[in-house]
């Protein structure tokens, strides 16, 4: 495959509702996405990342930029024949949590590209150990009133037939109480739950949730303080003498972050996301790690990911069939327009399988590509 341009595109993703969280109250997603062109144009690839800057510190400017700089490198494989070639070129491009965003987007464009031109699903590149052909994803709820939480888990028990919960919490206790209530008058008994709190609690806020934690029967606590915060040993012990699950996300980058977080032992769960962990191959590193320590982990998005990111989620979903949770494909229910003519999406009771085709499976509208990007301009580098 012989590649002839790369362009780089800043997408605003539009959601159908605001969807907010600790850290953020969102109504769209900034993104970016890497297009490859190959072959006289026959071949078009494409990859994302969803930089966030209170995750790897990326912006969507600088993950933008970075990606630009990563194709300007005297050795990156304007001729790809062959996956190790871009495994070689994409090992090289880590330093630290900076650029993971930019790394996903370039590694799952490439991919994209490689595998449309062999006729290879992206899956076909990875050892098959653990594979599964069919996923269930739960369903996260926001940071909202108790009366839009309860509107949105009759819809998610009723209409999607899901009972794993993802529940936003904040830094009010009596907001957060309202929400597991919503959560519990709808289910009752009858559901699996796990509460992301997005690292804003500190010692005395997470103690005083314990209460609450124990009392709705929630089974996991996603990141409730920052990384690196030493106060979170004594709320660990008590989580673990519990048997709730404390599973670190923001801390939780790099293989070099889990292999840290192993030898702490706070955490006990680790989120993997693929714009977060640096694409699907560093991904994966992480996670045969994880496999070898005996630590479970979850295979999860980033907030407002377009199909494109949507597709490589599912690769590596259903590479992990060991994983205990698995969250994302919300494109249908959480974005208002997409860059994919595939509806992405889980199916009812968060079913979903493998995606048909080479490379992602999946193909771009260039009107949905253009329009998204139509705020900002995108950059463009061709073939030396």
């Amino acid at each position: 495959m012989q590649i002839e341009r790369i362009n780089i595109y800043p997408v605003r993703l539009p959601f159908t509702a605001e969807f907010s969280h600790s850290l953020r109250k969102r109504l769209s997603a900034k993104n970016i996405i890497v297009e490859v062109i190959a072959d006289g144009g026959r071949i078009s690839g494409y990859g994302e990342g969803a930089p966030r800057t209170y995750v790897t510190g990326e912006s969507q400017e600088s993950a933008a930029d970075c990606v630009y700089r990563f194709v300007k490198k005297d050795r990156f494989p304007w001729d790809l024949d062959d996956v190790n070639a871009l495994w070689r070129f994409i090992d090289g491009l880590f330093d630290g949590n900076l650029h993971h965003s930019a790394i996903c987007a370039l590694e799952t464009a490439l991919l994209d590209a490689l595998g449309k031109s062999q006729g290879v699903p992206v899956i076909g590149y990875f050892p098959h150990d653990y594979y599964t052909d069919c996923i269930r994803y739960g369903a996260a709820v926001p940071l909202a009133d108790k009366n839009r939480i309860a509107k949105i888990c009759r819809l998610i028990k009723t209409v999607l037939k899901i009972n794993r919960i993802k529940l936003k919490l904040g830094r009010d206790y009596d907001d957060n109480q309202n929400a597991l209530e919503a959560v519990r008058q709808v289910f009752g008994k009858d559901y699996d739950l796990k509460v992301d709190v997005n690292c804003v609690w500190d010692h005395q806020l997470a103690m005083a949730h314990v209460g609450l934690i124990e009392a709705y029967r929630v089974r996991v606590v996603e990141q409730p303080m920052m990384p690196g915060q030493p106060d979170i040993t004594e709320f660990a012990s008590t989580l673990h003498t519990l048997g709730v699950a404390l599973m670190a996300d923001e801390s939780a980058c790099s293989l070099e972050n889990v292999k840290r977080l192993h030898r702490e032992g706070y955490y006990n769960m680790i989120n993997v996301r693929l714009s977060k962990c640096g694409g699907i191959r560093n991904s994966l590193r992480i996670i045969n790690y994880l496999r070898q320590k005996k630590i479970p982990f979850q295979i999860a998005c980033q907030l407002g990911e377009s199909g494109i990111l949507s597709a490589a989620g599912r690769i590596i979903s259903l590479l992990c069939g060991d994983a205990v949770y698995f969250d994302g494909s919300y494109d249908e229910f959480l974005l208002k327009e997409n860059v994919t003519t595939e509806n992405v999406s889980f199916g009812p009771g968060g079913q979903a399988g493998p995606l048909k085709g080479p490379g992602l499976g999946i193909t771009i509208s260039r009107n949905s590509l253009d329009r998204l990007s139509a705020h900002a301009t995108p950059l463009s580098l061709s073939r030396p």
